[in-house]
């Protein structure tokens, strides 16, 4: 049920027309919600196991799962919205220091703003060791360059045309995509380049309901920050992994932590064609196991 990490190029401006207001649903988005995460766990997902016992994975395996996850693209724009199409793609990631920033729309009760402050602050942490970026929250006086956005439904369509404020340039996809989200789209990330560096991830936003429950945001805080860093693929085959639409796991594994330790692996680069990547993977894997 989750819209995964989407990546494109960031247009030149962003639309300021207003937008208008989501039409009303016949029923609790909350509880909604809370019933489809009910069914997820009854059919034995929303697992938060390190390394479960009963899903050992191989080396070849990982290699595996990265080229499927890191060189592909799940999504493609067409006409300012984004289309289902997996395509290949180069290696792409951040080369530069990552800001986070936490915004929680103002339907927010309090308690939840300082859970949505917390478990990205927790996370950022973890990236930062596990990637050896630069990787921090972003002080009062910096901009950011990854923000994580908590919103109800009817809070999305505002700050669709807000965004500009808050990373350069927003694409008209993205704004689109905040506005007019689905019910069933749960939590997404769109990381954004510019036209001269397509491959050099320069900014990210990060969209999660707010009206989910504790586990399921934290689940969405995971999931799309690790893909914002350049895991932007899912693969049915990777597991123990988030990067799975099945939903069995819901924390990031260590399937899940190699991956992202190779995308950052010095040996690799932005722009990096899938035949480099796979001739290198062996002697990587091989290093960090």
């Amino acid at each position: 049920m989750r819209w995964r990490t989407l990546s494109t190029v960031l247009a030149l401006g962003a639309c300021t027309d207003p937008v208008p207001p989501l039409p009303a649903l016949p029923y609790d988005l909350g509880a909604y919600y809370a019933a489809a995460e009910a069914e997820i766990r009854a059919q034995g997902g929303m697992r938060t196991e390190y390394e479960p016992a009963d899903a050992p994975f191989t080396k070849a395996a990982l290699a595996r799962d990265f080229m499927r996850i890191a060189l592909f693209d799940e999504y493609q724009t067409v006409d300012g919205s984004y289309v289902a199409s997996e395509t290949p793609s180069n290696l792409r990631r951040f080369n530069g220091p990552v800001r986070v920033r936490v915004v929680s729309g103002g339907s927010t009760p309090a308690a939840d703003t300082q859970f949505n402050a917390a478990a990205v602050a927790k996370f950022t942490r973890r990236l930062a060791r596990i990637t050896g970026l630069d990787m921090r929250l972003a002080t009062n006086a910096e901009r950011a360059n990854m923000v994580v956005f908590f919103l109800s439904r009817d809070e999305q369509p505002p700050i669709s045309r807000q965004l500009a404020r808050y990373v350069t340039a927003p694409p008209i996809e993205v704004e689109n995509a905040f506005a007019s989200s689905s019910v069933d789209l749960l939590c997404a990330a769109f990381s954004l380049s510019n036209e001269r560096t397509p491959d050099n991830y320069r900014s990210s936003i990060i969209l999660i309901k707010s009206e989910h429950s504790i586990a399921q945001r934290n689940a969405c805080v995971q999931e799309e920050m690790a893909q914002a860093l350049g895991l932007t693929n899912d693969s049915p085959f990777a597991r123990p992994s988030i990067f799975n639409d099945d939903e069995e796991f819901a924390a990031l594994t260590r399937h899940d932590e190699l991956l992202l330790r190779i995308l950052y692996d010095p040996r690799l680069h932005s722009g990096m064609p899938p035949t480099e990547v796979r001739t290198l993977l062996p002697t990587i894997i091989s290093d960090i196991w």
